[in-house]
């Protein structure tokens, strides 16, 4: 798998800053009990696990926790302020982890890093392989903000913030998008960056999960548990494979 965007040393150095929003109680804690929830006395795998943004306070909650991540240095980052988190260095398509989990999860649109339908459904099928029967596999994704295009605008804002202003823009024939990030550094220039993704919808994730042999068990707009509906920018959804 080479169609992800790769963190090199200076994006995986500034991430946690760069992130610092996503750390907010406000937006972390509802997201580590939903998961923990979920875990109960079983092992987790977050596939992409990134600098442990989620996976250091799953830990902290009593969940043996392993991570997947194709970034050396992300890995570096997050064993920097946790050695004690087992990481595979490989992609979430094909890596895998020795054992079984209660619990699989990809949070944060870390699902369209993985920049083709083929390679997503090998994501899904991954994580599939690695459940225990009854374990639940948890994606978090934004909806695809096309409806917020009218003709003539190319690009929809995602964040705007006194230090990370971000747009996105859209391929609609090929399901492809970049993030651009403008950020103002602490001297007061600003930097551009970008990121690739493939969008996905809700529908094709079920789809996707039902290849993979798993069953939709529950969706909801956020890890708050608000009810999904037309209106939802992003959803937390639930599938399980089938067992005891």
């Amino acid at each position: 798998m080479t169609s992800s965007d790769y963190w090199d040393e200076t994006t995986a150095a500034r991430y946690d800053e760069e992130s610092a929003f996503m750390f907010e109680p406000e937006v972390l804690d509802p997201a580590v009990d939903f998961l923990a929830d979920l875990a109960g006395d079983g092992r987790a795998l977050e596939l992409a696990i990134g600098t442990g943004r989620v996976a250091i306070p799953l830990t902290d909650r009593g969940v043996a926790v392993t991570g997947i991540e194709l970034s050396q240095p992300m890995v570096d980052q997050l064993h920097r302020k946790r050695p004690d988190i087992p990481v595979v260095v490989g992609d979430m398509a094909t890596t895998a982890v020795p054992g079984e989990f209660s619990l699989v999860y990809l949070v944060w649109n870390s699902i369209g890093n993985v920049r083709t339908q083929a390679e997503q459904v090998a994501c899904f099928r991954n994580a599939a392989s690695h459940l225990a029967a009854g374990g639940r596999f948890v994606v978090e994704v934004g909806i695809p903000a096309i409806r917020r295009l009218p003709p003539g605008q190319q690009a929809v804002p995602f964040h705007v913030g006194k230090r990370h202003v971000g747009f996105d823009t859209y391929d609609m024939a090929t399901q492809q998008g970049t993030s651009h990030h403008y950020t103002r550094r602490r001297d007061g220039t600003v930097e551009y960056s970008e990121s690739n993704f493939r969008y996905l919808w809700p529908a094709e994730c079920d789809l996707m999960a039902q290849l993979a042999g798993m069953e939709l068990e529950r969706r909801v707009a956020d890890w708050q548990g608000s009810p999904f509906t037309h209106d939802s920018e992003s959803h937390v959804s639930v599938w399980r494979k089938p067992g005891h």
